[in-house]
């Protein structure tokens, strides 16, 4: 296996298996469908072992693929620090990457990319720009920020690169004082017509709400349209309504203990976070070496 496995093979298989969507990794990593499955095919063929279980409704891991999982990672990691050790211009590397991302995440998931790019960049200067995480391919696509933590959505441009990072698990909150919305949801079943909703005009939050509701016949009462998910949570926490939100920023808001979860068990799919920039520039040292160095932290 470690003849044969080409880097390539090894990207496609790490991000598959992160994935665990066919269709997301070949538009992700620019492959066709037929390609991919190809080679995860004679990846197989090569181990004898099945890597993947698949059915009409999902993609699994198995054990043999789980193991895989952890070499192949440890494999990639190695290879890109030696190309960047073999990159005698990487530590003077020089400039400023406008980075774009949510306040929630610019503490959940930011720091860890940091630390490792100021020891393989120690020269390049960070800019950081917070906002809504509806705003986040925008701020790219308008070049108001060079690189962003985003959630990946439903329709990425064709210009625009993504890389996941990290799964997000989405949940509907409630407020923990006695309110009107406490009192609906007390009722069985709910009425979820009559439930007072916070929810933002749009971004991939709205369009994961849309999907949830539409099956089910609801026509939303909303009391209030915030950006930002940590704006929701402390609307929430007033006693405005209901809201759904990324479990993260719930539990890491200040307001955490004014607010409950609602349980809805693997009803909502949950946010694939990542980095998105524009294609054309990943030839850019500086923003390639950061994309990089993010990549490996998968």
């Amino acid at each position: 296996m470690q003849h044969r496995m080409d880097i390539r093979t090894a990207q496609l298989f790490l991000h598959l298996a992160s994935s665990l969507n066919f269709a997301r990794t070949s538009e992700q990593m620019y492959v066709s469908p037929s390609t991919l499955s190809r080679t995860i095919q004679r990846l197989e063929q090569e181990l004898n072992v099945e890597l993947f279980i698949r059915d009409n409704r999902s993609v699994r891991l198995t054990a043999a693929g789980i193991r895989l999982q952890g070499f192949v990672k440890s494999y990639l990691e190695q290879w890109h620090q030696l190309q960047l050790d073999l990159n005698q211009n990487s530590a003077n590397l020089t400039g400023e990457i406008r980075l774009f991302c949510t306040v929630t995440a610019s503490f959940s998931h930011l720091p860890a990319i940091l630390d490792k790019f100021r020891l393989v960049c120690p020269l390049a200067e960070i800019k950081l720009i917070t906002g809504d995480a509806g705003q986040a391919l925008d701020k790219v696509k308008q070049d108001e920020a060079d690189i962003a933590l985003a959630v990946y959505p439903e329709h990425l441009p064709m210009n625009m690169a993504f890389r996941s990072i990290a799964k997000v698990q989405l949940q509907l909150i409630a407020p923990v004082i006695p309110c009107k919305a406490n009192d609906l949801l007390s009722q069985n079943p709910v009425p979820w017509d009559q439930v007072p909703l916070i929810l933002p005009e749009h971004g991939p939050l709205r369009d994961r709400f849309e999907h949830w509701r539409k099956p089910r016949g609801i026509e939303p009462k909303i009391v209030a349209k915030v950006e930002g998910h940590e704006a929701m949570v402390s609307m929430v926490a007033l006693g405005t309504g209901v809201a759904l939100a990324p479990s993260i920023v719930a539990l890491q808001s200040p307001a955490k203990d004014r607010v409950r979860f609602i349980s809805q068990q693997n009803e909502f799919e949950p946010f694939d976070l990542g980095l998105c920039v524009l294609s054309k520039r990943l030839h850019e040292p500086l923003l390639r070496a950061f994309w990089q160095v993010a990549s490996e932290l998968n």
